[in-house]
């Protein structure tokens, strides 16, 4: 144990090195920074929403329209499937189809007709029980087993969703968790505008392409005479109180999905932000059959029920890619691409409860656990000198590069600092030396049973070595399951204790045990300087 390497020693120095150069930054301001950019690292703690304040969000998931779109959806597909065998010639019909009550619902025109039916929506029985009626009447309904599996699904596609769109927006570790069967938990740190959030959020961003009705495509009103497969749409801009609002007459059948875009980015063009956006291989393939069978024709592009542009069709556009202008700012344009960059969620959702923490609670949290870590970190430095003397200034001196090194690792992985995370970094404090502890104790037994101080130190350091590795392993387990099986605080707690002990087993085995072996070969005491 007292042999040390040279190799080593140039270990231990790089990394207390590293230590202090990745953890000072956290120490200075950011106009320092700015200033001296080449002398700091770019790595920096995060702090959560109890430290820095931000907004939190409970948000609902409006399951149950989803759920009516599905059941369209089935009532679309069953009667696909009859009319496909119609064009077969295969002698099957029904009349009035329609949903209700969370059924698909349709009447055969012939009693006769029963076990044809049956037949032919055969492969929809895997999600939906079908019965029919003795009066004929088709009714199909979604499993309840299918139901949930949906729902968990919905939820699960939701958080994804949102996840994209606030990390998008710049802010660094969201926390964004599942509460019950159809709720959302949204904690963004930092962030004091939880109204942008919001509109960030809820918009749906369903996206979709459309022809325009070559008659009529600016109506001056939505109450212009429309056929059933035209639409009156407003624009995006529109307001009530614009006199100068646009209105749109579309044609209903989508030609191509928001789903088929790969990037949008908003970008200048004649001084003016604008939209870029990007197709995937089909949608390219789709957007250039439709411009060139279309030139001269104008084409709308929808945004949750609303047109964001019109644009003519001057010519065909093979790039697969295309410019959404308007009266945009330059956070609406960056607003809208984010939007299309993420997706659409595939339902509505809905705010249960927002708070916003403002940033003198974080500052008062703050001085509130930097107080208590200066204490905890005084304690125990006099304690370690007034016991172990010279030995406890080398234990402290460790403890220093301990703190830093925690810091250090908590920056390089842009971990975020919570409130229980300060606790469990003054925790760490304690348990830092506790190593310490043990080996310059069992040092003292040794000399008390008089071996020379070579041999004190080596045993010292040889029999409490195990033990050291057995108390730390047993803790890091313990927190590896908070951290596995806790919540946001509870996880933040987990993550600077588990980084806590890592760092102290380097400061007690290889840091403490460098110096003291340094200073024995240097000095070659007849007796240690222990108490």
């Amino acid at each position: 144990m007292l042999e040390f390497p040279k190799w080593k020693i140039g270990f231990v120095i790089a990394v207390c090195l590293w230590a202090i150069y990745v953890s000072i930054s956290n120490f200075v301001s950011q106009e320092t920074k700015d200033k001296y950019e080449n002398l700091f690292s770019e790595y920096q703690v995060n702090l959560g929403l109890d430290l820095q304040g931000g907004s939190y969000l409970l948000m609902q998931i409006d399951f149950d329209s989803y759920y009516e779109e599905k059941v369209t959806q089935l009532l679309d597909e069953a009667k696909d499937k009859v009319k496909e065998q119609r064009a077969k010639d295969v002698d099957i019909g029904f009349r009035r189809p329609r949903t209700k009550n969370g059924k698909a619902v349709l009447e055969l025109e012939k009693l006769a007709q029963k076990e044809r039916m049956l037949n032919i929506l055969a492969d929809l029985k895997r999600d939906a029980e079908i019965n029919i009626s003795e009066t004929g009447t088709v009714t199909l309904q979604y499993r309840e087993k299918y139901i949930e599996e949906l729902k968990s699904q919905v939820l699960s596609q939701t958080i994804e969703i949102i996840r994209k769109r606030i990390d998008q927006m710049g802010t660094k570790e969201p926390i964004i968790q599942r509460q019950g069967e159809d709720r959302i938990l949204i904690q963004v740190p930092g962030e004091q505008n939880p109204e942008r959030i919001k509109r960030i959020l809820t918009e749906q961003a369903k996206m979709t392409f459309h022809l325009m009705d070559e008659i009529n495509p600016f109506p001056t009103s939505k109450s212009g005479q429309r056929n059933p497969s035209t639409t009156i749409l407003d624009g995006y801009n529109n307001r009530p109180d614009d006199l100068t609002q646009q209105y749109y007459m579309i044609k209903n059948r989508t030609l191509i999905e928001g789903d088929m875009l790969t990037d949008a980015r908003a970008i200048f063009q004649n001084a003016r932000p604008v939209i870029n956006f990007k197709f995937n291989t089909i949608g390219a393939k789709k957007f250039a059959k439709i411009t060139r069978e279309n030139v001269n024709k104008p084409f709308a592009i929808v945004l949750d029920g609303k047109v964001l542009t019109a644009p003519n069709i001057n010519e065909p556009i093979v790039g697969g890619s295309g410019i959404i202008s308007g009266d945009y700012s330059l956070e609406t344009a960056n607003d809208l691409a984010l939007l299309m960059r993420a997706g659409a969620l595939p339902t509505k959702i809905e705010f249960v409860e927002e708070r916003t923490v403002g940033p003198s609670l974080g500052k008062d949290s703050i001085n509130s656990g930097k107080n208590a870590a200066i204490v905890g970190f005084v304690l125990v430095i006099i304690s370690m000198f007034f016991f172990y003397r010279l030995f406890g200034l080398f234990s402290n001196i460790a403890l220093m590069i301990n703190l830093l090194l925690v810091l250090a690792l908590l920056s390089l992985f842009n971990a975020t600092l919570t409130l229980p995370g300060i606790a469990g970094l003054v925790l760490t404090l304690g348990m830092a030396v506790d190593a310490n502890v043990l080996i310059f104790e069992r040092i003292k037994e040794e000399l008390r049973l008089g071996k020379t101080p070579y041999a004190s130190v080596d045993l010292g350091f040889r029999q409490a070595f195990r033990t050291i590795v057995d108390s730390n392993t047993t803790t890091l387990i313990a927190a590896m399951i908070l951290f596995m099986y806790g919540s946001g605080p509870v996880r933040g707690f987990a993550v600077t204790l588990s980084i806590g002990i890592i760092c102290s087993m380097f400061s007690a085995i290889l840091l403490t045990r460098m110096m003291i072996v340094l200073w024995i070969k240097k000095t070659k005491p007849d007796s240690l300087p222990i108490k």
